[in-house]
């Protein structure tokens, strides 16, 4: 890619996105019919929407899917807290997390207040028709989405903008560098941002941002995952005197080297159910085919010994307490990248990883280095991580005390965190 100066790479990109515009709504289509959006909000994607926009102050926050929702869970109570009279948008851009949130923003007092919409894709036609219709206060993007169009249309609209919990990865630092000007000026465009960690706000600081601050990872601030109490309690009764290990938030290709690692341990745990998890819930018949094994979400119980899927949703919770020890996928296979290991740490689970977690570099170090991870490399390394924790609970309950600990951090982020989004909106 050749290094653009910003108006050029800007108008490029722009051009690009409406020449597109086509045949990105054939696309949405196409995806609509595989379960990939929701057919009947499809306009929402293209910046339509006739709900009337709420009176008074009206925060955007747009967090891309299932983690970056989870991270500001937390914030979305506390805004509703400190200011009742602010409504806040939350964008997002998959169906998963739409569910989720369906899920999770039922409480009482909160509903009138947080609405959910699909972000629009950076058409510029699109995002104009969002941004005139909700004529947001301030607007808060969280971790990495930096989107040329969005930004640009906030920018020209005078609406003050954060990147929350901001996370630039080695990979995405490497594809911006090609493109310097471009970086630094929509990176420029930010009012604040408050990058998670030090290594962040330093590639951050080297594209071009200029109001960075590092006041802690959201993650590590989320509460514990929620779950049924009386579900648990029937599923301890039904799995009492068996072995169990959970193979969390697995992605294509992991599933079969979980099924090798089961094997092995099997051979001296002859009664093993080990739960797999896939992130995405909706491959749960395909990973419950290649594996030969039932699946939850088909209402197929458990077997004595072996493997079961988990594909249904906001069940993770469960999953992580019915069993002390969690492998989290996505670490497996190159490139990998990982997933979140705080949801099982906030558990006490004793925790084991793959060698491909580079999205989340600082979690893993911090709970390796406190004891309370184990990186492995392969099926055999992780059977026998499996059959070490089966082997010493005295080992397994204190490596699970040691991830509380590590996850504890940052309690008091949340509400810091509103405060800077209210003075954000309130200062315009």
């Amino acid at each position: 890619m050749p290094r653009l100066g910003y108006p050029l790479a800007g108008r490029l990109w722009a051009g690009a996105a409406r020449v597109a515009a086509p045949l990105l709504t054939i696309s949405l289509r196409r995806r609509a019919g595989r379960g990939k959006e929701i057919a009947n909000r499809l306009p929402e994607r293209r910046g339509i929407d006739n709900t009337p926009r709420p009176a008074g102050l009206l925060l955007w926050m747009h967090a891309a899917s299932v983690g970056e929702t989870m991270s500001i869970l937390p914030v979305l109570s506390a805004l509703a807290q400190q200011a009742p009279d602010v409504t806040t948008l939350l964008t997002t851009g998959t169906v998963t997390s739409a569910a989720l949130l369906d899920m999770r923003l039922r409480k009482p007092g909160q509903d009138a207040r947080i609405l959910h919409r699909f972000v629009p894709l950076d058409v510029p036609l699109w995002v104009g028709r969002f941004l005139d219709h909700w004529r947001p206060d301030a607007a808060c993007f969280v971790e990495s989405e930096i989107w040329p169009n969005m930004l640009r249309a906030c920018h020209h609209r005078g609406i003050p903008l954060m990147l929350a919990n901001a996370r630039m990865s080695a990979r995405s630092f490497g594809a911006w560098q090609r493109v310097p000007a471009l970086a630094r000026h929509l990176l420029a465009g930010f009012t604040l941002i408050q990058a998670r960690g030090a290594e962040d706000a330093e590639r951050l600081r080297r594209l071009g941002a200029t109001h960075v601050e590092t006041p802690g990872d959201l993650k590590f601030a989320a509460p514990p995952l929620p779950f049924d109490a009386a579900e648990l309690a029937r599923l301890r009764v039904e799995f009492a005197g068996r072995p169990v290990w959970v193979a969390a938030s697995t992605h294509p290709g992991e599933e079969p080297l979980v099924a090798e690692a089961h094997e092995r341990v099997a051979a001296t745990y002859p009664n093993l159910v080990t739960i797999v998890i896939p992130r995405h819930p909706d491959r749960g018949p395909a990973v419950a085919a290649e594996l030969a094994a039932p699946r939850r979400g088909a209402a197929q119980p458990p077997p004595a010994a072996g493997l079961w899927v988990a594909d249904t949703l906001g069940e993770m919770g469960l999953w992580f307490r019915l069993a002390p020890i969690a492998f989290i996928g996505r670490s497996l296979l190159a490139p990998g990248g990982g997933q979140n290991p705080l949801e099982p740490a906030r558990l006490g689970c004793a925790i084991a990883v793959g060698p491909y977690t580079a999205n989340f570099t600082d979690h893993v170090a911090l709970l390796r280095d406190a004891g309370a991870l184990v990186q492995i490399a392969d099926p055999a390394a992780l059977a026998d991580f499996v059959q070490a924790m089966l082997e010493d609970e005295v080992r397994r309950n204190d490596m699970g005390q040691r991830a509380m600990h590590v996850a504890q951090r940052h309690e008091t982020l949340p509400q810091a965190t509103a405060h800077v989004l209210l003075g954000l909106m309130r200062g315009r």
